[in-house]
């Protein structure tokens, strides 16, 4: 695995409108900065102001897809990612609250189920966490989903705490920005708000149109049940996803020719405060970006075998290769990918003689890392909220994103500085480089 994680390197990869009132009496100028007013308006109109401002920019937008360095393209989609409150908006065309009591608002009058998506940064920003950039790129903007999520869902995305970031300064005027450590979770939640499960860190995208098209079919049906019924209608629902989880893995095991393990759905105490290379090996695609950066800037890395990949790595590389089909990447996202990496296209430019196009191979070695990804997620960290959704001690939000940012993904919110600092290592740093 660290030999298949270790070659990638993506700098920057990767109806709810029912209760707005609609006002369509200020025209939005195709021609002209928009301001902050009309974006305002169109925002508060949720789909149907996404709609007019395509209606109007969007054949121009279409022209300019091409040319992700036009001042007009940046303009424009970027008055957009306003609109939804989402970066690449334009790839996705999703309108997100960042209101939780306004998003069970538009639930209850459309009797939708709400995805809430947590996450380090924000979500309609660049540099948010690396999976949820993922998330923009490989999920959001697949048609399926993008649909399903309109047609189904509420959305909704809350930041968790701002996400770290490093500058890397090489001295000759380049420079490299990257975000350090983080990871994402998307919870369905029921129209008041309670979690009925939870989607932690990046999957497949026809992994997570199954997860969302069966989260929603379970809530439309607790919706019409009796208060009294609902909390044994979510236990039976984890139990069987329990069972059939571990059909899943006797099936894999058996197809690769493994002895039989069961899943191992233990959590690892804290204790104390685990480092941030520890925290980026939950995620294996995002930490195809972290850990080199990681490993150069720990203090401490040449004291720890924390470094080393764990033995299981091969068999979770051969259980992603099983389900490659799920991580095969929509047409409107490999557009995306190929527009965030426009250095990569004036490489290919210049190099026309010999034909090379890199961006093949990078897609290829992305989707290996998600379908991996995927199913460790699915795994090792889902079967975990499952048990912890048996019974009525989550039906907390807060508390179960907690025990989720604490246990499942490491970054504990006690600890301010996500893994970073050096421990009992010695920087040779005044006061180890902390400003404040």
């Amino acid at each position: 695995m660290a030999n298949i994680s270790s070659q990638i390197a993506l700098s920057t990869l990767l109806s709810i409108g029912g209760i707005m009132a609609l006002s369509f009496a200020t025209p939005v100028f195709a021609t002209q900065t928009t301001s902050n007013a009309q974006i305002n308006r169109l925002r508060a109109q949720g789909y149907p102001g996404i709609e007019q401002f395509l209606k109007i920019n969007g054949t121009e937008m279409a022209g300019l897809r091409t040319q992700p360095d036009n001042p007009r393209w940046q303009e424009l989609t970027q008055t957009l990612d306003k609109i939804c409150k989402q970066r690449d908006c334009e790839a996705s065309r999703l309108y997100w609250y960042t209101d939780l009591d306004k998003a069970k608002q538009a639930a209850a009058a459309s009797n939708k189920p709400i995805l809430s998506l947590r996450l380090l940064g924000n979500l309609d920003e660049e540099l948010s966490c690396a999976n949820s950039r993922f998330f923009r790129i490989t999920l959001y903007s697949h048609p399926e989903i993008a649909k399903l999520l309109r047609d189904k869902y509420v959305l909704h995305w809350q930041s968790v705490r701002p996400v770290p970031k490093i500058t890397i300064d090489f001295g000759d005027g380049r420079k490299l920005q990257q975000t350090i450590t983080g990871n994402s979770i998307h919870y369905i939640l029921d129209k008041t708000g309670r979690p009925i499960d939870g989607l932690p860190g990046l999957y497949a995208p026809q992994a997570f149109n199954r997860h969302l098209t069966q989260g929603a079919e379970f809530v439309a049906k607790y919706h019409q049940l009796a208060d009294k019924d609902r909390q044994n209608a979510i236990d039976t629902y984890h139990q069987n996803q329990l069972t059939n989880l571990q059909a899943n893995w006797k099936q894999d095991l058996a197809k690769l020719g493994v002895s039989l393990t069961p899943i191992s759905t233990s959590v690892r105490s804290t204790g104390s405060n685990p480092s941030a290379i520890v925290a980026s090996n939950v995620a294996v695609t995002k930490s195809g970006i972290e850990l080199p950066i990681l490993r150069r800037t720990s203090t401490f890395s040449q004291q720890s075998d924390l470094l080393a990949r764990s033995t299981d790595d091969a068999l979770w590389a051969k259980l992603g290769e099983l389900h490659q089909q799920d991580a095969v990447l929509a047409e409107n996202s490999l557009q995306l990918m190929r527009r965030k990496q426009p250095q990569l296209a004036s490489l290919t430019a210049k190099d026309k003689n010999a034909n090379i196009d890199p961006i093949p191979e990078l897609i290829t070695k992305f989707q290996k890392l998600i379908a991996i990804d995927s199913i460790r997620n699915e795994y090792r960290l889902h079967s975990q909220i499952h048990e912890w959704l048996i019974g009525s001690a989550s039906t907390d939000l807060d508390s179960l994103n907690a025990r989720v940012y604490d246990r499942l993904f490491l970054t504990p919110q006690s600890d301010r500085w996500l893994g970073l600092m050096p421990g009992d290592g010695y920087t040779g740093i005044d006061r180890d480089g902390i400003m404040k």
